[in-house]
């Protein structure tokens, strides 16, 4: 399994990996942990270096979150609001999501951007209110560049450090990129086939 994981990483490439974590960013069941931690084995084996293997991370994350930033931003909060009642499930979101998000913004501002693309929590959705807020967008993607690095950083970093610390770390490793792979998304299809809107349930 860790040699197939390789064969796939090293074929995607640099350009892969930022597809894949721009596609991350847009669509629930890819996760970034399961994207970064193939990489780093695919690093730590000679096939990937650290530098580029975080740039090319980092603006895939920039481009994902950038759409729903430009969404915000074009379609705007009055609009949205049907867009999100009707198509929300697909996401298992709906307005109410996005209202706490859009208030935690106004709350926290510009900073809420950095912070959160730096931690596992609410990284992707604080682009939508932002752009809804109409930020500035070279502050949004520095803020989202800078906080996306950090968490690609740790991820690569996390996934190097257990492998050389434990023997044969390597081979579970790879199946915890699969684990994660398929946890990810049979909890997606789990929420999309039970997600009902807050006032139904």
């Amino acid at each position: 399994m860790h040699d197939a994981i390789l064969t796939i990483i090293d074929r995607l490439g640099y350009l892969g990996i930022a597809i894949l974590m721009a596609l991350e960013n847009i669509f629930p069941p890819l996760p970034s942990e399961a994207i970064m931690g193939a990489g780093a084995l695919s690093m730590e084996n000679g096939g990937m270096q650290f530098w580029p293997l975080l740039i090319a991370g980092t603006l895939g994350t920039l481009a994902g979150n950038y759409m729903w930033y430009w969404i915000g931003v074009r379609v705007g909060y009055e609009r949205l609001g049907p867009i999100v009642d009707r198509w929300g499930r697909w996401l298992t979101l709906e307005w109410e999501d996005v209202e706490r998000a859009v208030r935690f913004f106004r709350k926290h501002g510009q900073w809420a951007v950095f912070v959160l693309r730096a931690t596992p929590v609410m990284r992707t959705m604080i682009s939508l209110p932002a752009g809804l807020a109409r930020m500035s967008v070279w502050r949004f993607l520095v803020f989202t560049a800078a906080g996306a690095a950090i968490w690609n950083a740790l991820l690569i970093a996390g996934t190097v450090w257990i492998a050389k610390r434990f023997a044969e770390a390597q081979e579970w490793l790879g199946w915890g990129v699969v684990v994660i792979l398929v946890v990810a998304l049979a909890g997606y299809l789990w929420r999309f086939a039970t997600w009902k809107p807050r006032a139904e349930r």
